[in-house]
């Protein structure tokens, strides 16, 4: 589902910004049985202060609305016996976690929809030109938001990965915040995928200079034919030779992975997904897989996981359960 919003005017872009997160901010706040008087009155307090505020918050309120009842309405998943004679209490406790982890899922995507200038839905992977004629694609289940002025252009990247094609303005610099690190480039073409457990750029033309911000303080200049991978387990940053085909398989709907993770094929897969994929347990997280996968397919990349690990794959309506 995608929310529209009306674009305002361009002096009061900044302002409609601002009112986006408060009311993503306020969403999260009063979903907590628990919320303090004062906390009631300051709510109620910016409601009156102005007619947007009221409106915004309204239209945050029926996504999360339209977001619940998708999994309510599902037979599948209300009617979920969490006592199977076959199953033993690990991967019970596990399901009840899936139910939790899936609202949140559904939950924050809200907040998310609310501060992006530009998002991709699971099926989407759009290509934009910037008003400077740079040349942005997002990847399915992605989002950023674009702040330029006559100084800088800056784009940060909210959730999921992007290609750049920078247009040159030596005067403007272009640089993508993906969480801590800064990417600034240097006339080019680059990726950035800001992921669970590492931010990855990858530069397909020229260079880019990455920095570092908060305690892992620090830059790196990254040129073409190489991607710089910040683990944020180990707090290290390496650059590798890469070959820019496969790190652009994404493009069309692949990933070509070698010795990967299971999570880091899931967490592809889930940017394809209406829903969630969820992998019961750390030790299977960590399993290892090499290949193409087609993960906007999900069926397609759930058979190839399935038959690689000899796993099994448990769908719960919009859930579906990796398990040995």
């Amino acid at each position: 589902m995608r929310l529209e919003m009306p674009m305002p005017a361009k002096g009061a872009i900044d302002t409609q910004k601002k009112r986006n997160r408060e009311a993503a901010d306020w969403i999260l706040r009063n979903g907590n049985p628990n919320l303090s008087p004062a906390d009631r009155a300051r709510f109620k307090e910016w409601l009156e202060q102005d007619p947007e505020n009221c409106r915004t918050y309204s239209a945050a309120e029926r996504l999360m609305g339209d977001a619940r009842r998708a999994i309510q309405s599902d037979p599948a998943l209300t009617n979920i016996d969490v006592r199977p004679r076959n199953m033993a209490k690990p991967i019970t406790v596990t399901l009840l976690m899936i139910a939790l982890a899936t609202g949140a899922f559904f939950a924050l995507d809200g907040p998310l929809r609310l501060q992006a200038d530009m998002i991709a839905g699971t099926d989407e992977m759009p290509v934009r030109t910037l008003e400077d004629g740079s040349v942005v694609q997002l990847n399915a289940s992605s989002a950023i938001t674009v702040d330029f002025t006559e100084e800088r252009r800056v784009i940060r990247l909210l959730h999921g990965q992007a290609f750049f094609q920078v247009a040159h303005a030596l005067e403007r610099p272009f640089t993508v915040v993906a969480g801590e690190a800064k990417v600034t480039a240097l006339g080019t073409a680059f990726d950035v995928r800001y992921g669970n457990d590492d931010t990855e750029v990858t530069v397909t033309e020229n260079a880019v200079q990455i920095e570092f911000e908060g305690q892992h303080a620090g830059s790196v200049r990254v040129t073409q034919g190489e991607q710089a991978i910040f683990d944020y387990a180990n707090k290290e940053t390496v650059v590798l030779p890469v070959d820019g085909l496969v790190a652009l398989a994404w493009k069309r709907g692949q990933i070509a992975v070698d010795n990967a993770p299971l999570s880091y094929v899931v967490e592809e897969m889930n940017r394809h997904f209406y829903g969630r994929i969820i992998v019961a347990g750390s030790a299977l997280a960590n399993r290892r897989v090499s290949g193409t996968i087609k993960v906007a397919d999900t069926d397609d990349a759930l058979a190839f996981v399935t038959m690689a690990l000899g796993v099994k794959a448990t769908r719960l309506g919009p859930l579906i359960v990796i398990r040995r």
